[in-house]
């Protein structure tokens, strides 16, 4: 079968490109696999951080909009409480002319 050790040295040579070419076939094809991974958890957190970054907006928005609807209601219940001081104040000047 085997005539020379060059016909051995080829054997082997084959052989060894055979399982190195195996190798490297089933590295790419898990570091392909793994950038899928990775690339579908990246995009996921970026859709996850989108709605996130909404929900911030529309409660800074609601915030912002509840705070002018406070400062109004607070201006008008200052002047409730001055409009009955003043009427406390016009019957109490009112009981004192009589």
């Amino acid at each position: 079968m085997f005539s020379t050790s060059i016909d051995i040295l080829n054997l082997v040579l084959a052989v060894s490109i055979a399982f190195l070419s195996f190798f490297l076939c089933w590295a790419i094809y898990y570091f392909v696999v793994s950038a899928q991974m990775i690339h579908r958890l990246v995009k996921r957190i970026e859709l996850g951080v989108t709605k996130v970054e909404g929900v911030i907006e529309t409660a800074q928005d609601k915030l912002k909009n509840s705070s002018a609807y406070f400062m109004i209601l607070a201006e008008i219940a200052k002047k409730a409480m001055e409009f009955v001081k003043e009427k406390k104040e016009e019957k109490k000047s009112t009981k004192k002319r009589k």
